[in-house]
Formats: C-alpha cells, structure tokens, sequence
C-alpha cells in the first residue's frame, strides 16, 4: 500500500536522527534530537523525542558540536603541491571535525591575485578535497582592477601583508597601497584580511638555533603598530578589515578602541598563541616558528582575556606547513608556519576546559564566529536549515599527539608527544559520515551574492 503524498498526517521519515546528550545549540548545551533531510537540518527536538527516521544514532555522552570553520589555511596547492595539497589538507581537517576551510591565496603558484590564478586552484581542487573549501583572494601592488573581478568570480575577500610575506610573488603593501586597498575593498563591499606587522619594527634575526633572538627580531611593537595602520585605513575608507593571526596582547585595546568609534574591525588568534609560550621552546625548535612569533605565558594568558571578553573573535589554526627540510634548526632561514589543522579543536579545548570555559564556546570561536566572518549563513551552527556538518566530540578522552599519524602531508607539528584533552569521533559532512579512505564529497564554495 503506498503513502498518500498529499495526505499531510502521514509521518515525516528522515535520513538520519543524532541524538547527544551534550549537544552544541547556538543558545547552550542541552540534550536535543537532530533530525536530517538530505543535506540539511530538519527538526532539532528533544533529546528522547519519537522521530522518525531510517537510521538514528544515540551518541550518549558524546558532544554534538557543529562542523567547524576554518578561514585560515594555506593549502599551496597548485605550484607547492610537495608542502600541501587539497587532498591532504582536506583529510587533515574533517579528521579533526573541519567541514569547512578558506584556502588563502598564498603559498600556491600562482598566487591568487587575478581570476586566471583562481581558475587553476578551482581545477587543481576539482575532486580532491573530501570537504567544502573556498577561497581568498590576494591584494597585492598593482593588482586593484583585479580585486573586483576576483570578487564577482566568488572569493570571500582580501588578504593583504604589511610586511613581507616570505615569498616574493605576494609582495606586502605599503601604506599608500594599504589605503588603496580598503578603497577598493568598501566600494565592493568586501572584506580585507591582514598580516598585520611593521616592517620598521623588524630585523632579520641571527642565524642561529635561539628562539630568543628570533623572538626578538619580530617584537610586539611590529603588530601595534601595524594593526594602528590597518585601523587608520580602515577609518578612512569605511572598509571592513580583519586582523589575521593576533599574537601580541598589547593590540588588543587598540582593536577595542576602534570598534567604539565605529570602525568595522575583527580579529583573531591561533591554537598555537593559545597553548604555547616562548619559554616552552627550546632551541632548535623550528617546527614551532611562525609569523607572528609565540610570545610569552604573560602575553597568552592575556590572549585569552581578549578571547573571553570578545576583543578576538575567532580561533582559527594558520595551518601553514611545509617539508621537514624547510625546517632546519635554524630560526632565520627555517619556513615560519605551523601545520596544525587537524589537532585545532583538541589543543584548544585542552587549555579552554583548563579555564572553566564551555563547548558553546568552541563552537562560537571555532565555527559559527568563523562562518559568520565569511558570511556562511549555512554553516558552523547546528539550527534548522543549516547545513548537516557535524562532530561526535568526546571531550574527556586524552591521548597522544604522534605527528607521523596525522594526515597532512609531512610529519612536522610543534605538538608532536603532547598530551591533549577531547577527540573527534565522527565528522558528517552534509549528512554524511566523512570518510577519508574513501571518495572526497567536498565541494566548492562562493561567496555569496549579498
């Protein structure tokens, strides 16, 4: 006997129904039942509610968080493929319960600074990325008529440097360029995000195995400074402007200032400026160099009173990696990036449950605060209509970070032997177990329209 289609008292069947005891809601933690249609969330009911649907799955005590965001990642695949690439990036990050990433536009070759450069990550992506990615675009001197067909061609926005970027085919701004950039930037009504140090506040360091000297050749005066300039742009042009990578504390008045006299201003910080201090760092320890330098315990403790009263607005991991030759023991000619994607939400939760905080504000930092940066209405919430991107969490478990376990492409973390606290158990991509011996579902995304 078949169902009647119009007969509007026939039950509603769903694909799948999660039920946590700890799920992550943008208005708390509660018990709740979340039902899926397809690709989306239905229904968010009670945790022992009757729902139909043709598989549910009792987590428990698991955590049900929602997929998290990442804005932040340098996957520098085409043209630096042997450092990253889509398919292993990709893997990294739904292995730590990322559903979804913003490649920067920068390390790859060609760096994203026109539409032609855009067209080939979008091909070297194309099947190979087992979640959904999107992209930045570059501005750079010279390329302003590109920035707006970059914009129409779908990016999320703008990054820009203020100091030299490490590689020479994404040249910094100056100040004029910073300028011209947020012109260009509030008339499209977009986004630019910046690495934001003075170059009149660096020097090279000493080619050695200190981390002390490196530390002292990038101070905290480089970013106070330069978030002071990205203000004053920002100020004069009403451009929307995003702070990269905060690691000095002592900027953070400076962005909470801003935002009282109306300039549109956000930042963020990384798991490594979170959980890691210089004096943890012994010599020789390049896998833990990046740019901005991890600055004191004083300055992280700080960091996360920025974080708690919401002067930073986002955790996002500036997985930058690269080959294990790249990092030499040589503080000065060692590449500065950390390869952290996949450990993000456990090294973060290890230092945030430490301190009394809340899964709900993971999920904040982590997903829904990122999405909403990029203006991804769909995603990083668990609320009907929403995308079904979604983590079972098990906050309690503790384990080993081995670097050769993990799924980026060189076996190089600054985390490798470290305790953490909390582990992914499952990531649905769309409704979907992902998995990541099997085929990438990922897909590309766009800015959208509005």
């Amino acid at each position: 006997m078949m169902t009647d289609p119009y007969d509007i008292s026939a039950p509603v069947v769903y694909d799948l129904v999660l039920r946590s005891r700890r799920t992550v809601l943008p208005d708390g933690e509660r018990p709740a039942a979340v039902a899926i249609a397809g690709e989306h969330i239905a229904v968010i009911g009670d945790y022992d509610e009757p729902i139909a649907a043709r598989r549910t799955t009792d987590l428990g005590d698991l955590a049900l968080l929602p997929g998290l965001v990442d804005t932040h990642v340098h996957i520098n695949e085409p043209g630096r493929t042997e450092w990253e690439g889509f398919a292993s990036a990709t893997k990294a990050a739904a292995a730590g319960g990322v559903t979804t990433i913003i490649d920067m536009p920068l390390n790859s070759l060609p760096p994203t600074v026109d539409t032609g450069a855009l067209a080939a990550k979008r091909a070297a992506a194309k099947g190979r990325t087992w979640i959904d990615v999107g992209f930045w675009g570059g501005a750079i001197p010279g390329n302003d008529a590109e920035l707006k067909r970059l914009h129409d061609a779908g990016v999320f926005g703008f990054k820009c440097f203020t100091a030299p970027s490490g590689v020479d085919e994404f040249p910094h701004l100056d100040t004029a360029g910073l300028h011209r950039a947020c012109a260009t930037v509030a008339s499209l009504g977009a986004l630019l995000i910046a690495h934001a140090e003075d170059p009149a506040h660096l020097r090279e360091p000493d080619t050695a195995p200190s981390f002390d000297r490196f530390l002292a050749s990038r101070p905290a005066t480089a970013e106070t400074s330069a978030v002071s300039e990205v203000i004053a742009a920002a100020r004069a042009t009403g451009a929307r402007v995003h702070l990269l990578h905060l690691a000095a504390a002592d900027a953070l008045d400076l962005v909470h200032r801003a935002r009282l006299d109306g300039v549109r201003i956000t930042a963020e910080t990384c798991p490594h400026y979170l959980a890691l201090t210089a004096e943890q760092i012994p010599d020789g320890a390049t896998a833990f160099k990046c740019c901005p330098p991890i600055r004191g315990e004083a300055n992280r403790e700080a960091l996360w009173a920025g974080l708690i009263d919401g002067r930073i607005d986002i955790v996002v991991s500036d997985h930058s990696p690269s080959p294990a030759t790249m990092k030499t023991g040589d503080f000065a000619t060692s590449w500065g990036g950390i390869a952290s994607l996949q450990i993000g939400l456990p090294v973060t939760w290890t230092e945030a449950s430490t301190r009394g905080l809340a899964l709900t504000d993971l999920a904040r930092w982590m997903a829904s605060g990122p999405a909403d940066l990029a203006g991804l209405d769909r995603k990083g919430r668990i609320a009907t209509g929403a995308d079904a991107d979604l983590v079972a969490f098990d906050p309690d478990a503790e384990w080993t970070v081995r670097a050769a376990d993990l799924h980026h492409r060189h076996p190089v973390t600054p985390y490798d032997g470290r305790r953490l606290r909390g582990a992914v158990a499952t990531t649905w991509l769309r409704g979907k177990p992902v998995d990541v011996h099997g085929p990438p579902r990922g897909r590309q995304l766009r800015r959208s329209p509005r």
